[in-house]
């Protein structure tokens, strides 16, 4: 667990908007050395500016994380400037739905390269040298947390994509903290689970690569947007609410955090039916009235 922040160093993806901007913003408060990593310029530069005027000792880097060598560049870089970094968010995501079949492989190369590989990227390449750090000093302390979602670990319709992306990175991260279970008590790992909390994440497609198609809309992608677009814009926990959590549970050694703890309900009656060999829950068991207006809405 970390229980000192000044003076250590974080780096974060998707640190130009939602949780990574309000994880850095308390990063900074905290006295903290920041590697800030978004693909959005823009809104990286803004970040930039926003947190050096803080006094914080900032770093900026545009990365796609889904690209190999972009993230080997970008470690290479941190490394340089601030060492070791004792803090690692992988939290770049991106969305994407619509009825699992009409997804492209274009849509699929953009959400898992995101979604996992910018996770898996952030794992292979920081835990190392954290691991190294933490030999070489026996008071050295350092932690990973990755964001996946609520989504991770249920498996509502439409969004297939984003679900299976989700779902990978919680067994990657739960094996990230078995692992290093193995080899050290020095440096621990959580999982971010968040439900509908207000982010970019539904305008994600502004980041789109030019080099994937965006083509037409189906009907069901359409519906899903402008779905999880009223649930997200509607939802009373804020990012900075999450990135708070984040900061708890690095402190506390906690390894889950749910940003609506009420929504486990929905992954306590779906592990019950997997457990009792039952056909898959009803992912919205504790809010029928979302499943039955989608399913009036694909029937139409």
């Amino acid at each position: 667990m970390i229980d000192d922040f000044h003076g250590r160093t974080a780096v974060i993806t998707g640190a130009g908007s939602g949780f990574g901007l309000e994880a850095a913003r308390i990063g900074a408060a905290r006295g903290m050395n920041l590697a800030l990593v978004d693909v959005q310029a823009d809104a990286l530069e803004a970040a930039r500016i926003e947190l050096e005027a803080t006094g914080a000792r900032v770093m900026a880097h545009r990365v796609d994380v889904a690209d190999a060598a972009q993230m080997e560049a970008l470690a290479q870089a941190v490394l340089e400037r601030f060492g070791a970094p004792h803090f690692v968010f992988n939290n770049a995501g991106v969305g994407a739905g619509g009825l699992v079949w009409e997804n492209s492989v274009a849509d699929w190369n953009w959400v898992l390269g995101v979604d996992l590989m910018g996770v898996v990227h952030g794992v292979r390449l920081f835990v190392p040298m954290m691991l190294e750090a933490a030999a070489r000093d026996p008071a050295w302390r350092g932690h990973v947390v990755n964001t996946a979602s609520m989504a991770g670990l249920l498996t509502p319709p439409n969004m297939g994509i984003y679900n299976a992306a989700k779902a990978a990175v919680v067994s990657l991260t739960e094996t990230l903290y078995q692992d290093l279970g193995l080899v050290t008590d020095q440096v621990g790992a959580s999982l971010l689970c968040p439900y509908f909390v207000p982010t970019g994440i539904t305008t994600s497609d502004r980041n789109r690569p030019g080099t994937l198609p965006v083509g037409q809309e189906t009907r069901s992608q359409m519906i899903g947007r402008a779905m999880t677009a009223k649930a997200v814009g509607s939802g009373k926990v804020s990012a900075a609410d999450v990135a708070a959590m984040v900061f708890d549970a690095m402190a506390e050694n906690r390894f889950y955090v749910f940003s609506h703890p009420k929504a486990l309900g929905n992954v306590k009656s779906r592990m019950e039916h997997i457990v009792a060999g039952i056909n898959p829950a009803d992912p919205f068991l504790e809010r029928p009235d979302i499943g039955e207006r989608l399913r009036a809405q694909l029937r139409e």
